[in-house]
């Protein structure tokens, strides 16, 4: 039986490698990014694009109009989309601080909030946070913002874990160490992460599909390094 599937931040990274996992195996995939086209240029009936910008309020009803009309319910989002700010705290604006945190924490919260309608019982939101998150975790200069962020984020998913836990759906963090990515190289130039986005995209996969029957509150830490 496929699954309806949500991914945000699919224009490259492990967000583009969920799509062709989920789509290689026939899932329906809306696949949900500023710059929609990495992804439309696939050649797959059971991926569906279109641009779509976190911070931007009427482009979730896109989303809703959507999943209305083709779909009517989802079994899966995964809040994949995050911005990335490396940065010295003194010279990071009230500006800076706010597009991190209307991408990687309003952004998550009002994508789950509207999709929560369609959502059954034994449905899944996955959020994908950082180990920079998890408090106590190692702490590096220049990640304020988003480590601080994706701390928010954690908090976020225990409580609608509970809010929800009579009705569903489960609400579950992977907070993930240090990904090669093309946003990890922008903000670490140079610096060699040990997984790859492939790796980290098939743990990812799996776990949206069967984490839920044994989780739901938690963050799980995904990594095998520092960062």
């Amino acid at each position: 039986m496929s699954k309806n599937i949500i991914i945000t931040g699919t224009s490259r990274g492990i967000g583009f490698e969920l799509v062709h996992l989920f789509a290689n195996q026939g899932d329906n995939v809306l696949a949900l990014s500023r710059n929609a086209k990495p992804v439309s240029n696939l050649q797959f009936d059971n991926i569906s694009s279109f641009a779509f910008d976190l911070c931007e309020k009427d482009d979730y009803q896109k989303v809703i109009d959507f999943v209305k009309n083709e779909w009517k319910h989802v079994d899966v989002l995964i809040n994949n989309a995050g911005a990335l700010l490396n940065k010295p705290f003194s010279e990071t604006s009230f500006e800076d601080f706010e597009h991190v945190y209307r991408t990687n924490v309003f952004g998550v919260s009002e994508m789950t909030r509207v999709i929560l309608p369609f959502m059954k019982k034994d449905s899944h939101v996955v959020t994908i946070s950082s180990m920079g998150g998890i408090q106590g975790s190692m702490k590096f200069p220049g990640l304020a913002a988003y480590s601080s962020s994706k701390g928010a984020v954690i908090t976020l998913t225990e409580l609608l874990a509970e809010e929800y836990k009579e009705t569903g759906p489960q609400f579950n963090v992977l907070a993930l160490g240090a990904v090669q990515t093309e946003m990890l190289e922008e903000a670490f130039p140079g610096y060699q992460a040990p997984t790859t986005a492939q790796q980290m995209a098939e743990y990812v996969f799996d776990f949206s599909i069967n984490g839920n029957k044994y989780y739901n509150g938690k963050v799980l830490q995904v990594s095998n390094s520092t960062p």
